[in-house]
């Protein structure tokens, strides 16, 4: 047997024992895919999602409506509850996925049929911007080609086992996936107990660096890295702090603030109260953030 009569194989082995297990997301616009992950249990991208219910579509082409029990935006993940009927779920991978391994993405864009693709993976630990801009890290990069509206579906190794989810497209034949780690069983446990993952959020709108920096310049200011507030949003937890338009937040928990991401993931991390450190003119202030 060549290499390509066991390529064959495999995706028509693929298809048989796991497509049923790949559903399609949404219907018209916004179409997507997504992964049958136990009895009554669809995962999917966030990105697939308008609103809170969606329509799920099988491989023997039933519909259901599904209720999203939880979402996370900005890690591009969501779990909707739906019949699963007769679908089973898809097992996962016990073995993390190296450069060179052979893999098979699967999709179903929309319910309109099948798709199985064959490619190697190319990267991991690449990163990339979810649907709300903040940066999602740790993700694998394959090269087996989908089409638009695969996102949400599985990539499988050989054996059939889940290595990620398919989530964003390079270009160029490459293609991301969040990892099927400990960690994103662990989200998505959460997500179906209804946890969805809102950060908490400042109230503040920021000026682009290369903007903030020839502000600060204009008005006499020596350069600084830090993110210059554009805007505070009444009532917010800024407001209440006593942060204003102008001041340039150079450090949050301690810890320098040079992007939006840095400053984004001291708010994931906090606990209650946020510590920022900001310059208001030349002088540095410390400021404590309630956060609601």
């Amino acid at each position: 047997m060549t290499i390509f009569d066991e390529i064959q194989a495999s995706i028509a082995g693929l298809a048989e024992n796991a497509g049923s297990s790949v559903v399609g997301i949404g219907q018209r616009w916004g179409v997507g895919s997504g992964i049958v992950l136990g009895e009554g249990r669809v995962l999917t991208n966030a990105h697939n999602i308008r609103g809170s219910q969606a329509t799920v579509t099988f491989a023997d082409g039933r519909t259901a409506e599904g209720n999203v029990a939880g979402h996370d935006f900005d890690g591009d993940l969501a779990v909707i509850e739906a019949d699963t009927g007769q679908a089973a779920a898809l097992p996962w991978a016990t073995a993390a996925p190296a450069i060179g391994m052979p893999v098979f993405a699967l999709s179903n864009p929309g319910g309109r049929g099948l798709r199985v693709t064959f490619g190697t993976v190319s990267g991991i630990d690449r990163s990339f911007r979810g649907p709300r801009g903040l940066r999602i890290t740790g993700s694998l990069e394959h090269t087996a080609p989908l089409l638009p509206g695969s996102s949400g579906g599985p990539v499988l190794n050989a054996q059939g086992q889940l290595l990620g989810i398919n989530t964003n497209r390079l270009g160029e034949g490459f293609y991301l996936a969040i990892p099927a780690d400990e960690a994103l069983r662990r989200r998505v446990d959460a997500l179906a107990r209804g946890e969805s993952v809102e950060p908490p959020q400042l109230g503040i709108t920021i000026t682009p660096g290369h903007v903030a920096r020839r502000m600060r310049r204009a008005v006499g200011l020596p350069d600084a890295e830090g993110l210059l507030i554009r805007g505070v949003a009444e009532e917010s937890p800024a407001a209440r702090a006593g942060l204003a338009s102008g001041d340039l937040i150079v450090a949050a928990a301690g810890q320098p603030v040079r992007s939006v991401d840095d400053l984004s993931a001291a708010l994931r991390a906090a606990s209650g109260t946020l510590e920022l450190n900001v310059l208001r003119g030349t002088e540095e202030r410390s400021i404590q953030v309630t956060l609601s």
